[in-house]
């Protein structure tokens, strides 16, 4: 099957290069010419694990083609899919510019039947809207709009559209569903589970899906702040309460909150939507103030350890929203280093992925090492953000020996403060003495 991609971001490029790994053949698409340049080098915008040995094997079986010439992808596609950005307005509601600019496209210059599939995360009403816009552009249009939203976390994008654990359409016509189940069919199981429905059903699932799970994050943080105030232990507390099966223990992990493009992007939007048709989401909203406000959670406890933080010197363990990600949006890493340069301290910093991201922002301000040991050297601390692997089961007895003082600010409470203790640390986690 011919498939046309709308974006290359991380929807965009995984989808893409995942449906030429199928066996289609695949025109991704994007208005950004030097992005295109560079993917037709091999060149992978971004660090997601598996993209680029992907792209570069369906490139060579001549499956896998990039242009900016939208005509050539309204043309290219039997099915066509949007994945272009819908960033946060100021009032929080999406931006969807760019997903009505490719219906518009692809309504000027398609012929025939076309499939328009929406994968970008779009509020209800959206595919509606863009079947609108089709037929007001050209009454004579065959153009028919599917939602098909994505469930994808980066850092393991490759292997979640490889493994679905739903796939949701949400369309007008059998055949558009049929066509849809096509273009997965080298995905099909047995026990896969394909959700057909309509289009505002499709689009609001999205929204609902991640904003259970930011709940259930910015829930267990809130808990994790009452066990500071009474001396219980947030770990022990998950544990307890992910044994109840309605409840699992699937993010029930206290930290420092979430961050990336989603979640609170998603969050906002839903809110947005709601305030739209007159109705107040206050939960959902107390869940992103919440979240805003853990960001900073460890700050506190650093400034009862340093009250004055003026050339105190602290290394930041982890920069990117998450594990396995280059991704430094709504990083609560930034919340943290601007709040510390704010108090006079000087910042030593490590990511395996995100530093040069982290560079375009903070530029000199910083310090920028290339491993963990190096930016520990010679600190009054360590704050660790982000919870790489490789800082598991790091030599952390020998790291304090040279640090000018062992402290640790466990953000992500990967580390067991009794050992912590018996190797001369002082400890200090999120819910946990």
């Amino acid at each position: 099957m011919k498939i046309s991609i709308f974006g290359t971001g991380y929807v965009g490029l995984v989808t893409g290069a995942c449906l030429a790994n199928l066996g289609h053949n695949v025109l991704c698409i994007d208005i950004d010419e030097n992005k295109i340049i560079q993917l037709k080098n091999g060149v992978v915008p971004f660090y997601e694990p598996g993209l680029k040995e992907l792209i570069t094997k369906n490139m060579g079986r001549n499956r896998l083609f990039f242009s900016t010439d939208c005509q050539e992808g309204a043309n290219f596609g039997e099915v066509i899919f949007n994945c272009v950005g819908t960033p946060s307005k100021e009032d929080g509601s999406a931006k969807l510019d760019y997903v009505f600019n490719v219906a518009k496209d692809v309504a000027r210059y398609s012929q025939g039947y076309k499939l328009l599939i929406n994968k970008s995360t779009v509020p209800p009403g959206t595919a509606r809207k863009c079947q609108k816009t089709i037929i007001e552009i050209n009454p004579n249009s065959e153009v028919e709009v599917a939602s098909n939203p994505e469930f994808l976390k980066e850092g393991n994008a490759v292997h979640d559209f490889t493994h679905p654990d739903k796939i949701i359409i949400g369309v007008k016509s059998d055949k558009s569903a049929e066509i849809i189940k096509q273009v997965y069919a080298g995905l099909m199981r047995p026990y896969l589970k394909f959700l057909v429905t309509n289009w505002e059903t499709s689009e609001m699932s999205k929204y609902a899906n991640n904003s259970f799970l930011a709940t259930k994050i910015s829930f267990i943080n809130e808990i994790a702040n009452i066990c500071d105030l009474v001396g219980a232990d947030i770990k022990e507390v998950s544990q307890a309460i992910g044994m109840d099966y309605r409840i699992s223990p699937k993010f029930l992990n206290a930290g420092t909150g979430y961050g990336g493009s989603c979640f609170p992007k998603d969050i906002k939007a839903i809110c947005a939507t709601a305030k739209e048709q007159g109705y107040r989401s206050k939960l959902l909203e107390e869940v992103h103030q919440l979240n805003e406000r853990q960001k900073l959670v460890l700050l506190p406890k650093i400034n009862f350890v340093y009250p004055d933080l003026k050339e105190k010197k602290l290394a930041i363990w982890g920069l990117s929203f998450k594990p396995k990600t280059d991704d430094i949006r709504d990083s609560c890493s930034l919340s943290v280093i601007k709040e510390l340069l704010k108090s006079g301290a000087k910042i030593n910093v490590y990511d395996p992925e995100a530093i040069d991201n982290i560079k375009e922002i903070f530029g000199e301000q910083i310090n920028y090492f290339n491993s963990p040991e190096a930016a520990a050297k010679g600190t009054d601390g360590i704050i660790l953000v982000t919870e790489w692997d490789e800082f598991r089961n790091i030599n952390l007895k020998g790291i304090g020996e040279t640090m000018l003082a062992k402290k640790m600010f466990d953000g992500r409470n990967i580390y067991n403060p009794n050992y912590l203790r018996e190797i001369g640390f002082e400890y200090f986690g999120v819910g946990r003495k």
